[in-house]
């Protein structure tokens, strides 16, 4: 009699390891530290990528990453650029390749439909697009946005087993949501219904399987809360967290249910990570490993 493999839960269905990449501390770097399948942080490894800052990322393919668009430059040109470099399923960065899509930087982006996904609208002067991202980590071309013109710095994760997404907050310290779908598209405007701080520059990630996090920010001043978004996509209440407040972080999934923030801005650039267990609760401060920096963005793979 053959045995009975049971299937794999939702608690177990995301990627094992993870990356942070580049940023600026205070001129801007492109080096990557990886994230190991237990949440260790390695550390420091030379990009082969230009150095950028304000480059968000999200998976693609199932076990894949890809990072784009960004700002180059310190101070000048300071370019914004709208490069790709993809993440294999080894968290080995490739080389820069031109893309399609308008030039941006501080955008959000994230997974849908378990193996695609999306960039959303940020750039100085704010413009109002998306652009999807094939399963094979091929960037379309531009999308007329939905919603009210979200600035730069918002949050962004998946939701739902990675079937779904969602855009939160940004610049002004705006206070709602819009809900990605299984196909990619962005939903109207919604408005947050619990008691749920609106700021900007803060970090998002998936865990438990099916739930999201965004984590700290900044609403005039930094803040250390968290919001847990439902397997529906609604945003719950704040809760305080333990670690430092900070803004200019970013967070992403490593251990199949679990996440990590890093890095990030409190006065003065971060080399702290937290990690974050499979019921979304958020640890104490670690420090030391990779160069302190903020304007950073991470993806996970594997």
């Amino acid at each position: 009699m053959f045995p009975i493999i049971p299937a794999a839960s939702a608690a177990d269905s995301g990627n094992q390891e993870g990356i942070f990449a580049a940023g600026k501390d205070p001129a801007t770097i492109g080096m990557t530290n990886l994230v190991s399948n237990t949440g260790v942080v390695a550390s420091d490894v030379a990009a082969v990528a230009t150095a950028r800052r304000g480059m968000p990322g999200c998976e693609y393919g199932g076990d894949k990453g890809i990072f784009a668009f960004g700002k180059k430059g310190d101070p000048n040109p300071n370019v914004e650029v709208n490069t790709r470099n993809l993440v294999s399923n080894a968290g080995v960065v490739a080389s820069d390749e031109a893309s399609v899509g308008t030039a941006r930087a501080f955008s959000a982006a994230c997974s849908y439909g378990e193996d695609k996904g999306i960039f959303n609208t940020a750039t100085t002067p704010s413009v109002d697009f998306t652009n999807l991202v094939t399963n094979e980590g091929v960037i379309a071309s531009d999308v007329a946005g939905v919603g009210t013109l979200r600035s730069l710095h918002g949050f962004a994760c998946e939701f739902n087993n990675r079937e779904e997404g969602i855009f939160a907050f940004g610049a002004g310290y705006v206070n709602y949501t819009n809900l990605v779908s299984s196909a990619g598209v962005v939903s109207s405007d919604i408005a947050a219904v619990n008691s749920v701080t609106a700021r900007d520059g803060g970090g998002g990630l998936t865990f438990g399987g099916d739930k999201g996090l965004l984590a700290f920010g900044n609403d005039g001043s930094d803040v250390s809360i968290t919001n847990i978004v439902s397997n529906t996509g609604v945003v719950q209440d704040d809760a305080a967290s333990v670690a430092t407040a900070r803004y200019s972080l970013a967070g992403t999934q490593y251990g199949g249910d679990k996440g990590i923030l890093g890095f990030g801005h409190d006065g003065a650039s971060c080399d702290i990570t937290n990690l974050v267990t499979n019921a979304g609760v958020v640890a104490s401060d670690v420090t030391g490993v990779g160069t302190a920096r903020y304007t950073i963005n991470a993806v996970s793979f594997n």
